[in-house]
């Protein structure tokens, strides 16, 4: 197991008696003076410990994330002015109590001190930060038109021709290879006999099957010539013959989309009702073409449609919704039986109603800022299959959840890797992770205070090369320990993917959650001190340029991320330069508040994913790869992530839509070539303005050529 850091401290769960550390033993490693903190795997051992989220460093305060420290008792209610911190009564939390932090009322004049150097230091940063970001404006403007920050800077992305899910399409709970229905197999749907109808896919244990096409209405189909997944604008089409009502067939129509989509897997025992707006049409035989306009499974599954009929006949609109049976409970463990989470729970927790995602216990966190998954293409965890932990057991729990990743999904279009972009790897483990430790209730703790979820730093290793189209990626993880402090919390965890009972990916991470305070002193990684780019410290080096935009508006480009992986517009590169010597990447490109990710992560609390971050270093590095020649003599070029080479990471803060723009840094380590192509070694760094805030050692980038695949 990897010691992970937290602002100095040491967390190697595994190595403890106890799987849980206690906020008394963390806040004394914190202030002692003779504390050695290891830092993340893979980092420098030299460097300081840092602060996640605003902290000082130790030398200064033994605060977390920036909320004013334990030992200044105004600052934080109930806080011991020694700096230590009063533990949670575990026993009282299992039976359903809320603990509270017993009031102390000591005064230590030293602590009384540190908090005055503490408060001093917040200060000083404010007053750094905007100097720090004049600097960095004025830097633009001598740098002149070539790093202008223009919102218009990227071209129209390139398409590919196969059919690709839309980013925020809804995803489909089940999968089928039929795209028409005769008679006969409609009748089979009004029986109820999905599996026969579309595959075993449909059948869920646990799950009820109540729901009947044209359980209300006689049925007027005759045939389903063409359903479409994602046709119409985006959100599905499907066309039908019948006979007698068209607005029974506008009904039927939605309600054969609605089964397709597998949309009452979720709830057991769920029925289909709908509606149909007024029309004048009676009685005729004809076709009706169904425009799906959105589906959603928030607050109940359901979809929003258009029927049109062709000449004579006015389009009406329909609506088709899943409902459970009148009183039935559809919170954890009870909407379909044999899954504690599932689909429905997902979105819930993303942007819905927290007490039907989490249990009643959430229900205060339902409409304000409060720990979420992602939403739209970025939730990329599906259901959770088992857990052995209990609500308010923090010591530890394994759990196993499961993503399906469709062949058709946005990112494999995106990428220029040749199966799953990075970032992807990263998110479905962390989200998988999060979820659970998340579950088990370590912000009830602390009722009434505000916590944002942050993801702080880990090491992962890809463990075999896979193809992971059309895969279900079982996601195994453990909580280790959680430990509560004012204001925040924080958990560890390991975990492991696999396919086909097979890992093929595993690693270790450390999330935080953190109170308003926390998130508005954020001091980076370097303690608020302004640490610039290595470029910025050599005056000298005139550094070429890669227009990455200029390429990737090139249909004919090789291996190029675009669309929504449009993350770096160029690359300035100094041969021979870096910290190595052996080649040096910078970039810089402007934050939009409008950019597509705000609004998928997360709900209310809108920052750039981390992984999103690590993805724009690797698309730095591979737009140095094919400019480097690396790439001649293969027929078919494309990326992987190497397997048996750990990487790491550090956060300590977030890019936020107001923070202008994003800089990153990578110094070439290695360049090694094999029989099947080359694999690249870079260290990295990213910046807001006037602020270090993320720091990546050993990513690294495999160019091979897909047609000499061993």
């Amino acid at each position: 197991m990897t010691v992970l850091e937290f602002d100095g401290i040491p967390f190697d769960p595994l190595g403890a008696p106890q799987a849980r550390q206690t906020a008394d033993s963390v806040a004394t490693a914190a202030s002692s003076p003779d504390a050695n903190p290891a830092p993340v795997s893979g980092t420098a051992s030299a460097a300081a410990p840092i602060s996640p989220v605003g902290t000082d460093s130790p030398q200064q305060s033994s605060s977390v994330a920036g909320v004013a420290p334990a030992s200044d008792p105004a600052a934080v209610s109930g806080a011991d002015p020694t700096g230590a911190v009063a533990p949670v009564n575990r026993a009282s939390l299992s039976a359903g109590a809320v603990p509270a932090v017993p009031a102390v009322h000591r005064i230590d004049p030293i602590a009384e001190i540190r908090a005055g150097v503490v408060a001093a230091h917040r200060s000083a940063l404010s007053a750094q930060i905007a100097l720090q970001r004049g600097i960095w404006r004025q830097a633009l403007l001598r740098q002149g038109a070539g790093d202008t920050l223009a919102a218009d800077a990227s071209p129209v992305a390139v398409v590919p021709a196969a059919a690709v899910a839309p980013e925020g399409a809804f995803k489909a709970l089940a999968r089928t290879d039929r795209v028409w229905l005769d008679r006969a197999a409609l009748e089979q749907l009004v029986h109820g006999e999905f599996g026969a109808v579309f595959g075993a896919g449909y059948h869920r244990a646990g799950v009820e099957s109540v729901a009947r096409l044209a359980a209300t209405t006689a049925l007027v189909l005759t045939e389903v010539s063409r359903i479409d997944l994602y046709g119409g604008g985006g959100n599905g089409f499907i066309t039908a013959q019948f006979e007698s009502d068209p607005r029974a067939a506008a009904l039927q129509a939605a309600e054969v989309f609605a089964l397709y989509t597998g949309m009452p897997l979720c709830i057991s025992g769920s029925a289909l009702t709908g509606g149909v707006s007024e029309s004048a049409a009676g009685s005729t035989t004809g076709t009706v073409e169904l425009v799906i306009e959105s589906l959603d499974l928030v607050p109940r599954p359901h979809l929003v449609a258009t029927a049109s009929f062709g000449p004579g006949i006015a389009p009406v609109g329909v609506t088709v919704t899943v409902v459970e049976p009148q009183g039935a409970d559809v919170g954890p463990g009870s909407a379909a039986g044999a899954l504690l989470l599932n689909e429905f729970h997902m979105a819930h927790l993303a942007r819905g109603d927290q007490s039907i995602a989490m249990g009643p216990e959430f229900a205060e966190y339902t409409g304000i800022r409060a720990t979420r998954l992602p939403t739209g293409g970025l939730l990329l965890v599906d259901r959770v299959r088992e857990f052995d932990g209990a609500r308010g057991n923090l010591d530890g729990a394994t759990y196993i959840t499961e993503y399906d990743s469709p062949a058709d999904s946005w990112y494999y279009a995106d990428t220029a890797n040749d199966s799953m972009p990075h970032f992807v790897y990263m998110e479905t483990s962390l989200q998988a992770a999060l979820l659970m430790g998340y579950y088990a209730g370590p912000t009830l703790t602390q009722p009434g205070v505000t916590l944002s979820l942050r993801n702080l730093g880990g090491t992962a290793t890809v463990l075999r090369q896979v193809d992971l189209r059309n895969a279900t990626i079982e996601q195994t993880s453990r909580l280790l320990s959680t430990t509560i402090l004012p204001g925040s919390s924080l958990q560890t965890f390991d975990y492991t993917l696999s396919v086909d009972g097979e890992p093929f990916y595993r690693g270790e991470t450390m999330f935080g959650y953190f109170s308003d305070e926390a998130l508005g002193n954020q001091t980076g990684l370097d303690a608020g001190r302004f640490v610039p780019t290595w470029l910025a410290g050599q005056p000298g080096v005139q550094p070429r340029v890669i227009d990455v935009a200029a390429r990737r508006a090139d249909p004919a480009a090789m291996a190029c991320s675009h669309d929504r992986l449009a993350l770096i517009d160029r690359v300035e590169v100094v041969d021979g330069g870096g910290n190595y010597g052996a080649g040096y990447l910078r970039s810089l490109r402007a934050i939009d508040d409008s950019d597509w990710f705000f609004t998928r992560h997360f709900y209310l609390d809108p920052v750039i994913p981390g992984s999103l971050g690590v993805e724009s270093v690797i698309h730095a590095v591979q737009e140095w790869m094919l400019d480097a020649g690396f790439a001649e003599g293969m027929a078919d070029p494309v990326f992987r992530i190497p397997q048996d080479l750990a990487f790491s990471w550090r956060y300590r803060g977030q890019f936020l839509p107001s923070d202008g723009s994003v800089e990153l840094e990578a110094h070439i380590k290695s360049v090694r070539r094999g029989p099947h192509g080359v694999t690249v070694v870079v260290d990295g760094s990213l910046w807001k303005p006037g602020l270090r805030i993320y720091e990546l050692v050993d990513l690294a980038v495999e160019l091979a050529d897909r047609k000499a695949r061993p």
